[in-house]
C-alpha cells in the first residue's frame, strides 16, 4: 500500500471538516443546559429586583439555568438580609423553572476565602531583607542596587528624557505641565497600537526582593478602555508586575502605587506607559522604584518568617527575641510601609545588629485579583463550612467550581512540603472540592472552568507567577466533571480535546461584545462535539441587552 501524501492528507482533512460543518448545519441541537451568568452581591432590594428581572427575561426566552456568583465562599459571613434576598431569588427562579447553579470555591479570585483570613493569600518569597536593630526595634534598610535614573524627567536630550528608551509614537517631554520640578513626560494623540507606548530602563535588582513602584498621572480625553501600566520584564521574558489600571477620562494628578517581587531576576526591563484605547494626553511624572520590607507580609503555617543575624547566621525566636510580626494594614496594596520589628526586653538582638529576614508577601494581579493558597488546610475547612449552607438555601442539583486563572502559587512552604508538581496540586484541589460537595450531596453534578486544564489555554509551562508548571493538569483531573470552555478562538481545539477524554462540555459564550457572532460560532462548534450539553450567556460587565436574542437563538433552533 502506498503511503498517503501530505496533499492527500490535507485534502482529506478539508473534506472531513466540510462534512462535519454541513452535518452540524443540518442537525442543529437544542441543548439541555441553556444558562445565563449573573454576578451579584444582593446588597439591596433593588439589586434583588434587577436579578429577578434577568431570571424572568431568561425564562421567557427559553433559558433554564442561572449560574449565580454571589459570594458563596463566604456564605457563613452573610447578614440575615442577604440570606432573605437569596431565599427570595430562589423562590422566583423556582417559579420560573430556572435552576440556580452556585458558583464558588475560587482559588484565582480569593476574596471570599480571604474574608475569613487575609493571610490565606498565595505568597511569594523575600529572602535576606536587611533590618538594622536599634534599642527597641529593628528597621528595614534597603540594600538592593535597584535605582531608577531620572524618574522626575528633569534631564533630557532634545525632547526625550535621558536614561530611558522610548517606544511608541508621540512621547515627549512637557515643560508646561508637571507634578513637580520643571518637566513631565506626555503621551499624546494615542491610539491603540501593538505594545502600547512606554518608557523603558534596565534596572539591577536583587533576586527575591520586593520593590514598590510609584508615580503621578494626569489625564485628558482618555477613553474608558485605556490602561496604565507598570512592567518589570525578567530575563526569561516573564512580566513580574501585572497591572492594568483604568484611567479616568480627564483628571488632575493622582498617585499610582504598585509592586513586584524580583523572583530569581538580577535585573529587569522596567517600563511605564499606556496601552489599549485612545487618549488625547496622559502625563506621567515623579516615577520611583524602591525596595520595601514586610509590607503585606503573610502569616500562616505555610509562610514562615525567619530572622537571622547577618554575621553569625544565628536564627532568632519569635516571641522571645522579637515580637510577633504582622502587617496591621494587610490590604494587598502598596500604599503603606511595612512594620518595624519590635525587640522585647531580654532579646538576644543587640543595637547595631544587622538582621536578614526571610518572609512571604502577597501580590495583586491587574486591578484587584489576589489568589489564595491551594495547600493550606484552612482553605478547605472554610469551603467545607459553606456547602451545608448552600444546600440549605439553594438545594442545588449542580455546583460550579470557579477554578480559573490561578496566577500565583507554588512558592510557599505549604506547597513545597507536598513534593507535588503544580499540575498535581491544582488538580488535587479540584478533586477535594468535588469530594466535599458530594459528601453532602452525593448526586451533585459538578462543573469547572476549562482554562487551567486546557493545553490550548492556561495549562502550560510558564504562567504568570507560578513557581512550577501547569502542563498536563488534565491528566490528574477527576473524570466525573463537566468542563465549561470559554476561550472562543480556541473552541475548535478545546471542545474536542475534552470530549475525547470523555468529559461533557458546556460553552461560555462571551457577551460584552454586543453582537451574536460569538454564540453562533460556539453553537457550530458544539454541534460537532460529542458530549456537548449546553451554552451560557456570559457577561463580566452586566450587559444583558442581548439576552432575549441569545435565548431565542439557543432555544428555537
Amino acid at each position: 500500500m502506498h503511503p498517503i501524501s501530505r496533499r492527500q492528507f490535507m485534502l482529506a482533512g478539508v473534506a472531513a471538516t466540510a462534512f462535519l460543518k454541513a452535518l452540524a448545519q443540518d442537525n442543529p441541537r437544542i441543548y439541555p443546559d441553556r444558562w445565563v451568568y449573573v454576578s451579584t452581591g444582593l446588597q439591596s432590594d433593588e439589586e434583588l429586583e434587577r436579578v429577578q428581572g434577568i431570571a424572568q427575561t431568561a425564562a421567557s426566552h427559553g433559558l433554564n439555568g442561572m449560574l449565580l456568583s454571589s459570594g458563596f465562599d463566604q456564605l457563613d459571613l452573610k447578614p440575615p438580609e442577604y440570606l432573605a434576598r437569596l431565599t427570595g431569588l430562589k423562590k422566583t427562579c423556582d417559579s420560573l423553572k430556572v435552576e440556580i447553579i452556585p458558583l464558588g470555591f475560587s482559588v484565582g479570585y480569593g476574596s471570599g476565602v480571604m474574608a475569613h483570613n487575609r493571610n490565606l493569600a498565595a505568597g511569594v518569597p523575600v529572602r535576606g531583607a536587611l533590618f538594622v536593630a536599634a534599642e527597641h526595634e529593628a528597621h528595614f534598610v534597603p540594600d538592593s542596587p535597584a535605582k531608577l535614573l531620572n524618574g522626575g524627567f528633569e534631564e533630557r536630550q532634545e525632547d526625550l528624557p535621558t536614561g530611558f528608551s522610548v517606544h511608541g509614537a508621540n512621547v515627549s517631554i512637557d515643560t508646561a505641565v508637571f507634578h513637580s520640578g520643571k518637566a513631565s513626560v506626555r503621551f499624546s494623540d494615542f491610539t491603540r497600537v501593538r505594545g502600547g507606548a512606554y518608557l523603558a530602563q534596565e534596572i539591577r535588582t536583587t533576586p527575591y526582593r520586593c520593590y514598590r513602584l510609584r508615580c503621578w498621572v494626569k489625564t485628558e480625553g482618555v477613553s474608558p478602555e485605556t490602561r496604565f501600566h507598570f512592567w518589570a520584564i525578567a530575563p526569561d521574558g516573564r512580566n513580574l508586575a501585572y497591572v492594568e489600571l483604568p484611567l479616568k477620562g480627564t483628571s488632575d494628578w493622582s498617585k499610582v502605587n504598585w509592586a513586584f517581587n524580583s523572583w530569581d531576576a538580577d535585573h529587569v526591563d522596567f517600563r511605564v506607559g499606556i496601552a489599549d484605547g485612545k487618549a488625547t494626553n496622559v502625563w506621567v511624572d515623579d516615577v520611583e522604584l524602591e525596595e520595601v520590607g514586610l509590607t503585606n507580609i503573610l502569616r500562616r503555617p505555610g509562610t514562615p518568617v525567619v530572622v537571622r543575624n547577618e554575621k553569625t547566621g544565628e536564627a532568632y525566636e519569635e516571641g522571645r527575641d522579637y515580637a510577633p510580626i504582622a502587617d496591621p494594614q494587610l490590604n494587598f496594596r502598596w500604599d503603606h510601609d511595612g512594620p518595624a520589628i519590635q525587640l522585647p526586653a531580654g532579646s538576644r538582638i543587640r543595637p547595631g545588629d544587622r538582621l536578614r529576614v526571610d518572609y512571604f508577601h502577597s501580590l495583586m494581579i491587574y486591578r484587584n485579583q489576589v489568589p489564595i493558597d491551594m495547600s493550606e488546610p484552612e482553605v478547605y475547612e472554610i469551603w467545607k463550612r459553606q456547602i451545608p449552607l448552600i444546600e440549605k438555601y439553594l438545594g442545588p442539583k449542580r455546583y460550579f467550581l470557579s477554578m480559573d486563572e490561578v496566577r500565583i502559587g507554588g512558592f510557599c512552604k505549604a506547597c513545597k512540603d507536598r513534593h507535588l508538581s503544580m499540575a498535581e496540586i491544582l488538580a488535587d484541589c479540584v478533586k477535594r472540592q468535588a469530594e466535599m460537595i458530594r459528601a453532602v450531596n452525593p448526586g451533585a453534578e459538578v462543573f469547572v472552568w476549562s482554562d487551567m486544564f486546557d493545553p490550548n489555554h492556561n495549562a502550560r509551562k510558564q504562567y504568570y507567577l507560578i513557581d512550577g508548571s501547569f502542563e498536563d493538569t488534565w491528566k490528574y483531573l477527576p473524570k466525573n466533571l463537566t468542563i465549561a470552555c470559554w476561550y472562543y478562538n480556541k473552541r475548535d481545539l478545546s471542545l474536542p480535546f475534552f470530549s475525547k477524554l470523555g468529559y461533557h462540555t458546556l460553552a461560555g459564550a462571551y457577551y460584552d461584545a454586543d453582537n451574536l457572532d460569538n454564540p453562533k460560532g460556539w453553537l457550530e462548534s458544539l454541534d460537532r462535539t460529542p458530549g456537548a450539553v449546553g451554552i451560557m450567556y456570559t457577561t463580566w460587565e452586566n450587559k444583558y441587552k442581548l439576552l432575549p436574542a441569545f435565548g431565542d437563538l439557543v432555544s428555537k433552533r
